[in-house]
């Protein structure tokens, strides 16, 4: 079973710079070989020797038992594993990373029933770099009751959660107030003023951050603040001296004759600078003109490219359609052509009699009346035998006057 966290990624209850120095850190990038639990304490055991966040000394990046704090993160620790990291015996360390554990992963609500039976703890150590020793119970509520750790920034306990907190401790009898052995309760003490400004802009790796404000170290550096005003002469004439008017128009005209040449030097490296500023703005002008000008002409040349691109492709598509129309009728024509050509055809087919020459008609007509003239001999008979045997049969029979016989065949009747 994991540990109750709030839900919230560890990103967000981190501070960002100091998240993202230790996820950049080569230290941190080096835990990657430790795979278990019990790899990370020894390595906890053997490393780590103070529980503040930054490094110390003239160096800069993340602190030992912060990334390996972050290790913890990663591998969501159970119950039964928070529990050994607490009750550890081998080093204080290994038990803070747990309680720094708590302190930023945890739920709020959850948080009295995991510190409350160590706040009266009395195993000694030094959770800064200092040196400064103090118990185990004084840091666990000083976890519980600080909203700053060493100038980082702790997720915020809500204020009902807190009143809860409070007043358990005043019912155990214990301090309700910051000790201040996890540093102070607002960021910028005098023991991290003292810092030197290249250590403090040193800590942020290269991610446009600043690191973790500190105190000025102007006003409270150590050679500045034992650095004194002149001290003044207590000499009664001296001061006369110095407070008289005339000696004072008179010094101030001495020492104007002297620094003339100075005054004129300053004066000619002062107009020299601001000639040379204003050359650099009229530069500048320029420059800007110039880079309009000539963004203003790459403009001009694109629209005349896609305006002719436009007339291109246009008068590329009416040209087409032009010649698809033109193909069009060609093949239309030659259609109807070729329909003209098989209807003709077609006709000359179905009545051959019109288009027949007259020699045609003649020869077809001598044809069919032979053809009729050989059906009627077939029918009736040579007409010029028939002819002759009825000569022999009227000659005996002309004078008797027989009945008149009609002949067909012949040219008269009779």
């Amino acid at each position: 079973m994991e540990v109750q966290t709030s839900g919230k990624p560890i990103d967000q209850l981190l501070e960002k710079v100091l998240c993202m120095n230790i996820l950049s850190s080569d230290y941190f990038k080096e835990l990657y070989r430790l795979k278990t639990y019990h790899e990370v304490i020894d390595e906890i055991y053997n490393q780590v020797d103070h529980v503040e966040p930054w490094m110390t000394g003239n160096c800069r990046g993340p602190s030992t038992s912060f990334c390996l704090l972050y290790k913890f993160f990663t591998m969501k620790l159970t119950v039964k594993q928070m529990h050994g990291l607490l009750k550890h015996q081998d080093s204080p360390y290994i038990r803070c990373v747990g309680f720094l554990y708590l302190r930023y992963a945890a739920d709020p609500k959850t948080l009295w029933n995991w510190f409350e039976p160590y706040v009266k703890d009395e195993e000694e150590f030094s959770p800064g770099s200092n040196g400064q020793m103090t118990t185990m119970g004084v840091y666990v509520r000083d976890l519980l009751l600080g909203q700053y750790y060493f100038d980082t920034l702790f997720p915020r306990i809500p204020v009902p959660v807190m009143r809860q907190i409070v007043s358990n401790l005043e019912k155990m009898n214990l301090p309700t107030k910051h000790c201040g052995v996890t540093g102070e309760s607002t960021r910028g003490s005098d023991d991290t003023a003292r810092r030197p400004p290249s250590v403090k802009a040193a800590l942020s790796v290269s991610f446009g951050q600043r690191a973790p404000h500190r105190a000025s170290t102007r006003d409270s550096s150590p050679v500045r603040r034992t650095m004194r005003p002149p001290s003044s002469d207590r000499n009664g004439e001296d001061d006369y001296s110095r407070r008289s008017p005339s000696n004072r128009r008179s010094q101030s005209r001495d020492l104007s004759d002297r620094d003339y040449p100075d005054r004129d030097r300053v004066r000619e490296r002062d107009r020299n600078r601001d000639m040379d500023r204003g050359r650099d703005r009229d530069r500048s002008r320029d420059r800007v003109r110039e880079r309009e000008r000539d963004r203003d002409r790459d403009r001009a040349r694109e629209r005349d490219r896609d305006r002719r691109y436009d007339y291109e492709r246009r008068s590329g598509a009416s040209s087409r359609r032009d010649y698809d129309k033109s193909s069009r009728d060609r093949r239309s024509r030659s259609r109807s052509r070729s329909r003209s050509r098989s209807q003709s055809n077609q006709t000359h087919s179905a009545h051959p009699d019109h288009h027949s020459s007259p020699h045609r008609d003649g020869n077809k007509e001598k044809t069919s009346a032979s053809s009729n003239l050989a059906k009627l001999r077939d029918l009736y008979g040579d007409l010029s035998s028939q002819k002759e045997d009825a000569g022999r049969e009227r000659l005996p029979n002309r004078d008797s006057g027989a009945e008149e016989v009609i002949k067909l065949g012949g040219s008269t009747w009779k």
